[in-house]
């Protein structure tokens, strides 16, 4: 199903952090919100998943108004920062989500046998989290987001601090997840890794710049970086503060 956001604001403390931003995620690709840090990309995701109300404006996903139960059900999310049980196994804690998500203990063995080949985790399945690197925490982390085969999946911001190997695998893992159908939507700063995504909503002080296909993106630059399109943003709004 398609993401459609439609003129959507947010305000946070009269600070207006979320500025009109409308756009159409097609169904079954990976879309990438690409901006700096404090452009608002968790906040929209926020917005997008329901866990905080727009002040203006909608999000459906298909006919679906959001926030709804029935469809989040369908939704998986990797936070940030790692939601995981340093205390318990990476088994016992995809066994919890698996509880959180109702899966019957059939359903649920074998999605994670399923899970944890997908993020190259099954020989550390037993292992304690605490023990785990911070590559295999972000790993573990995609696995519980995605153990109840979501239809539309959001990561916000889930390479941050990856070196540049396990990033390059990470991203594979995400290609591997969209050839089942899912619908991907993942924030980023990192301005390379908008080459991995079909679309790109580029997002500059809460306000959406530009959207498009990557391919599109990168023809309207003179470089073939994306990041010269942040520049003229940039550049116009310096002009505009002065004008």
């Amino acid at each position: 199903m398609d993401i459609h956001v439609s003129h959507v604001h947010k305000y946070f403390d009269q600070h207006h952090v979320i500025k009109d931003v409308t756009l159409t995620i097609p169904s079954g690709e990976i879309c990438g919100l690409l901006g700096p840090s404090g452009s608002g990309k968790t906040t929209l995701i926020r917005l997008m998943i329901g866990a905080i109300a727009a002040d203006e404006g909608s999000v459906h996903f298909g006919d679906v108004e959001i926030p709804n139960m029935n469809m989040l059900k369908k939704v998986g999310f990797m936070p940030q920062n790692d939601a995981l049980y340093d205390d318990l196994s990476a088994e016992a804690n995809l066994h919890f989500f698996g509880g959180l998500y109702h899966l019957d203990s059939s359903t649920l063995n074998k999605r994670m046998d399923e899970v944890l080949s997908i993020v190259d985790l099954t020989e550390h399945r037993k292992k304690l989290v605490k023990k785990f690197s911070g590559g295999m925490k972000k790993r573990l982390s995609l696995a519980a987001a995605i153990l109840h085969s979501p239809k539309i999946l959001f990561l916000d911001e889930p390479t941050v601090g990856i070196d540049p190997v396990l990033r390059r695998a990470i991203w594979q893992q995400f290609q591997t997840i969209k050839q089942s159908g899912t619908t991907i939507i993942v924030s980023t700063h990192v301005m390379d890794e908008v080459t991995e995504c079909d679309q790109a909503a580029l997002l500059y002080n809460g306000a959406l710049i530009d959207y498009d296909t990557v391919p599109n993106l990168i023809q309207k630059t003179d470089n073939g970086r994306v990041e010269e399109l942040f520049l003229m943003a940039s550049a116009q709004a310096k002009e505009g503060e002065r004008s």
